[in-house]
């Protein structure tokens, strides 16, 4: 494994981090999620990555509980806070009752004295940033976070929260946590650029664009039975993925892989990783075998050509919006 500082800050992270969206406390049973976490860990991730909103704390229950065997200065454990939690009307959002209540609720789950980063799942549009960043490093100040970070936010949201920090002498965030992938490419415009300046690093998540970037789906076949794609519970975000298009390109995309002796999920993550903005690319896995796989991607190195190759490859999309 291959580790990456975050931003302008001296944490460490690895270069593939394991997620739990939409598997632990969900679709992956409990044995199972807890083996890849250990299987992982033994592999040299030390990112793992959860919310509070992930099937309402069951993710972070089952996350804690796996690491929980570990020395905790071995990790870097990462949670999020946004979502509704509950039906009051300050169960969400990024108030500060929300934020610091949400905390120490999220650090009950997970059985830890300290979140080594808390992200701002959204940007919050009803809540002044001042009274977020505050919250934010009030708990920074207190030990209950090491690091604040955001997800999702644009490059002018970003931009503003660095520049507020900077005036009232907050501690800054130092990290954001967008979709990127071969296939939806958005942040490369406005937010990389910013972000690179200012000096916060990527945490990119679905860098397998929800599986479809492993070649399990097949232009013009029906999905496989047993694929995320055909569980109701869980295909919302994939369905837009599978145009008879855009999995031909992953098609191509396969066969450059082939060419360089990997799958196609370790170009995709390697590809991801080309740009030094990002310190990692968050994985899911519902199988051991899949993080094994996965991990290899930290080797494959991609030459100029190869990178011009899969450029040509995906302008053949350009314009292509999944819904995520």
């Amino acid at each position: 494994m291959r580790y990456r500082q975050i931003g302008n800050s001296g944490l460490r992270v690895s270069e593939v981090g394991l997620g739990s969206w939409l598997t632990y406390g969900n679709a992956t049973e409990r044995e199972t999620a807890i083996s890849c976490i250990d299987r992982a860990y033994e592999l040299g991730i030390n990112f793992f990555d959860t919310a509070n909103a992930y099937n309402r704390g069951q993710a972070e229950l089952v996350v804690g509980e796996a690491l929980r065997k570990y020395p905790r200065a071995s990790y870097v454990l990462a949670t999020k806070v946004y979502f509704p939690m509950g039906d009051g009307p300050n169960d969400r959002g990024l108030s500060r009752k929300h934020i610091i209540e949400q905390c120490e609720a999220s650090l009950q789950r997970l059985g830890v004295d300290y979140i080594d980063l808390y992200q701002c799942h959204r940007f919050d549009p009803t809540v002044s940033l001042e009274e977020t960043l505050y919250a934010l490093d009030d708990l920074i100040r207190a030990g209950k976070i090491l690091y604040a970070g955001v997800s999702e936010w644009s490059a002018a949201q970003i931009g503003q929260a660095i520049a507020i920090a900077d005036k009232r002498n907050l501690h800054p965030i130092i990290s954001n946590q967008p979709i990127y992938n071969m296939l939806v490419r958005y942040i490369e415009k406005e937010v990389m650029p910013t972000c690179a300046q200012l000096g916060v690093g990527q945490v990119v998540f679905s860098p397998l664009a929800q599986g479809v970037l492993t070649g399990k789906y097949r232009p013009g076949s029906q999905v496989p039975s047993e694929s995320r794609a055909a569980n109701d519970h869980t295909n919302h975000w994939i369905r837009s993925y599978l145009r008879d298009d855009v999995l031909t390109c992953v098609v191509k995309l396969e066969n450059i892989a082939k060419s360089l002796g990997a799958s196609l999920s370790q170009l995709a993550i390697a590809w991801t990783l080309r740009q030094q903005n990002v310190a990692s690319a968050i994985i899911g896995a519902s199988r051991i075998a899949q993080v094994e796989e996965n991990v290899k991607a930290v080797e494959l190195e991609l030459t100029p050509d190869t990178l011009r190759e899969i450029d040509e490859v995906l302008h053949e999309i350009d314009g292509f919006v999944p819904i995520w």
